[in-house]
């Protein structure tokens, strides 16, 4: 089993939340680690927090010369790319007879086609090192939360995307892997607008009910089932729940 200490691993969203748990401890452990995020105090603030074995830029990954930007930030900094992991996203709620169209198609963009234009993008270089794309999915597709419709149909397309594109790059010997989380605190409905601190870590505490586990999770353990997909190299195709069992559909009936 292959271990992160010399990687070069490209993480986008990584200035917060999930992101950030993974850049914390694949740098700690010695890894190149290129984060992304598109604003520049919290790009700042990530940086100076996670120290000289991470590069961080601002960057859209919705804008293709922000793309490239990234891949060419973690090649310098790394010297190669072993691990890509798309983890940036967006929120987007709504009952289905008031959606947005624009809305929608923004959300798809940032949450789904921008991935596969990175991981396109990427893929010369990840075939180089035998390497890994990681795509964040969600267990809004283990459990219905009514007015999620939108959220839960990106991260529905993303476990779709890694059976087909496991299936495709195999040739390559690149490895395509993604982690299902559960609930775990993330400034995601924050930054979408939904609620503020102070209501959404209510809301998910609330949830902790419902996991098998009977807590909600941890970034850090989010990033530890991340890693295990990095450094298993017979591991392709894998959709790996890392929920508490939040997916298991808990009842006291």
């Amino acid at each position: 089993m292959l271990n992160t200490r010399e990687m070069s691993i490209i993480i986008t969203g990584g200035c917060s939340g999930l992101g950030f748990g993974m850049a914390k401890r694949f740098s700690t452990q010695g890894a190149k680690v290129t984060i992304c995020g598109r604003r520049e105090d919290k790009v700042k603030d990530a940086k100076k927090s996670l120290g000289d074995n991470v590069s961080a830029i601002v960057a859209d990954i919705t804008k293709n010369s922000d793309r490239k930007r990234l891949i060419q930030a973690g090649l310098d900094h790394g010297g190669k790319i072993n691990a890509l992991i798309n983890n940036a996203g967006n929120m987007y709620r709504g009952s289905i007879d008031n959606l947005d169209q624009n809305e929608l198609l923004n959300i798809f963009n940032t949450n789904v086609v921008s991935g596969m234009m990175l991981l396109g993008e990427s893929k010369k270089y990840l075939a180089k090192t035998k390497g890994v794309n990681i795509f964040i999915g969600s267990v809004h597709n283990r459990r219905a939360f009514p007015g999620a419709s939108p959220y839960a149909a990106t991260k529905g397309a993303l476990e779709t995307l890694t059976k087909v594109l496991a299936a495709e790059l195999g040739n390559e010997k690149i490895r395509v892997n993604c982690v299902v989380p559960g609930g775990v605190y993330t400034e995601i409905n924050q930054r979408a607008g939904i609620f503020d601190d102070d209501t959404a870590k209510k809301r998910l505490e609330k949830m902790a009910s419902i996991h098998a586990l009977g807590r909600i999770g941890t970034p850090e353990e989010i990033a530890e089932a991340v890693e295990y997909l990095i450094c298993s190299e017979w591991t392709t195709g894998a959709i790996l729940d890392v929920d508490g069992g939040l997916g298991l559909g808990l009842t006291n009936l």
